[in-house]
């Protein structure tokens, strides 16, 4: 927390600083800036550079919370560029630490852990015990964040018996909010509840409503994560009423994400809805792109609990599209982890799709999980890249998604189609096509799926393409599709046994199937299955 006083400030500046930190405190930050960018005005001619430097920290400070970060970038360059003018070190190592700070919101952790340690190394050269301690806090934060949450701790608790070492109890709060997150996180609830408790009781004693919020939040969290829904309730409430009593904007959109996730596993969808609508809204004004795949990724689960398989993948779209911005720019440690996490969920979405449409009939239960099965193999049989053949797999399962637009009555039908049954049917692929509009998926799985009935010679369907003009993945799926066709039993006829379905399908290379992977299919992946394979 800012001090009250500055060495050197003089008797007017004083009295102006004296209410900047009274309105900080209560978390009242556009009052504190006014009452800072005033004292500014009011300092003695003589005052040290490092009270200036200290003025602009702090409202740049306010700035951050008000989520305003590029006005807050141009007020610590003042303050860095005072400190450098007057040969202040102490003011330049506590600007830095600012700056680095900054960084650590915008999620760039190469760029803040380097000017940390350079802090850590100036404050020790200074013998600035304060300002070591905040250093370990900080880097115990970018430990965190790296997912290594025992130096994190360790770093935490050395800046907690720096603290309490010199008596500095205002700082107690964020570092005690910081190890009550982290110890959530790792299931700890005993060591979660102890920091929280005594974080709350030290934002109580000195009427620290600012830092009194992040205990609240993350009290919230840490009922949540344990399913204490009615406590996450209250914490978030009582966070929520301290960010609108005062300036704490910053917080606000993490504080309608838990609601959002409260709300949603309640039952309450409409409210839910409204909060993450709200936390959306908020988390896009300041840019923070990974509290917006946050987000986006609760959607996916809201709209997975709602059985609406398309709105999930769009939302799991989302949030694997910003988390990839993520890596690209090295903000986050753990987005691998997370895209990995993401992709196994797209996965288990797809299949549940696929498997939907298959659902009212016995006949064709399994198809696309099969299709799938024998699609993959042949594809890495014929060189398809490891890293591709996930999203391949996807597009197998989701190849027939379109026929949801096709009655029952033609999909069940026992005999052959009539003409106008079978124009219903060939609708399917762009039906699907049309299903997956605004699902970007980050391998294109819609040419599979428009083009898996075209016929190597020509004359298939939508598009009566043929030969290579078919995309390489969508004649890799007919090849599947076909056998899958053949081996199962249909409303209409019996199952062919494998030499039956081998025949069939060798008459059918050139003209509905690519001869190459036909052949590839029965030489290495037919044959080696030992006919047909689960």
């Amino acid at each position: 927390m800012p001090e009250a006083t500055l060495v050197g400030a003089g008797p007017e500046a004083e009295a102006v600083l004296e209410r900047a930190a009274h309105a900080q405190a209560e978390g009242h930050w556009e009052e504190a800036r006014s009452a800072w960018e005033e004292a500014l005005g009011k300092l003695d001619p003589e005052a040290p550079g490092g009270a200036v430097s200290a003025i602009f920290r702090w409202i740049a400070r306010s700035w951050m919370e008000s989520g305003e970060s590029e006005v807050a970038w141009d007020c610590l360059e003042a303050a860095l560029a005072v400190a450098d003018a007057t040969g202040d070190r102490e003011a330049r190592a506590s600007a830095l630490n600012s700056r680095a700070g900054l960084l650590f919101t915008r999620g760039d952790l190469d760029g803040c852990e380097t000017i940390f340690r350079e802090v850590k190394n100036l404050a020790r050269q200074l013998a600035d015990r304060p300002l070591m301690a905040m250093a370990d806090q900080n880097l115990g934060s970018v430990a965190s964040v790296r997912g290594d949450p025992d130096l994190a701790l360790v770093r935490f608790q050395s800046s907690l018996r720096g603290y309490e070492a010199l008596g500095l109890e205002e700082r107690y709060a964020p570092l005690l909010s910081n190890i009550a997150r982290l110890s959530t996180d790792l299931g700890d609830w005993t060591a979660a509840e102890a920091a929280l408790d005594q974080a709350g009781k030290v934002c109580e004693r000195r009427g620290d409503r600012s830092n009194a919020l992040i205990v609240e939040l993350n009290r919230g969290r840490y009922h949540l994560a344990r399913g204490n829904d009615g406590a996450a309730l209250m914490a978030l409430d009582r966070a929520r009423g301290l960010s609108e009593s005062g300036d704490g904007r910053f917080w606000y959109p993490e504080i309608m994400k838990s609601y959002g996730t409260l709300f949603r596993r309640t039952g309450s969808l409409d409210k839910a809805r409204t909060f993450l609508r709200r936390a959306e809204e908020e988390a896009a004004k300041r840019g923070d792109r990974v509290l917006l795949a946050d987000v986006a990724r609760e959607w996916a689960v809201l709209h997975r609990e709602g059985g609406d398989s398309r709105a999930t993948l769009v939302a799991l779209n989302e949030a694997h599209r910003l988390f990839q911005e993520v890596k690209a720019r090295r903000e986050l440690a753990d987005v691998d982890r997370r895209l990995a996490d993401l992709e196994s969920e797209y996965l288990s979405i797809v299949r549940e799709w696929g498997e939907s449409i298959e659902s009212t009939d016995a006949y064709t239960q399994g198809h696309c999980t099969r299709v799938a099965h024998f699609a993959c193999l042949l594809a890495e049989a014929a060189g398809l890249p490891q890293k591709d053949l996930r999203w391949f797999r996807m597009g197998a399962l989701l190849h027939d998604v379109g026929k949801v637009a096709v009655p029952e009555s033609v999909l069940k039908k026992p005999g052959r189609l009539t003409d106008e049954e079978f124009e219903v049917m060939k609708k399917h692929p762009e039906v699907g096509v049309e299903l997956l509009q605004g699902i970007d998926f980050p391998w294109d799985v819609r040419p599979m799926i428009r083009h898996h009935h075209e016929k190597w010679a020509g004359g298939g369907y939508p598009d009566g393409i043929g030969g290579e003009e078919i995309p390489f993945a969508a004649r890799i799926l007919t090849v599947a599709d076909v056998w899958d066709a053949l081996t199962t039993t249909r409303s209409y006829r019996a199952a062919f046994d494998h030499d039956r379905a081998m025949s069939i399908m060798n008459e059918e290379a050139g003209g509905t199937l690519d001869p190459h992977l036909f052949a590839l299919f029965r030489d290495e992946v037919a044959s080696g299955a030992g006919g047909r394979a689960a």
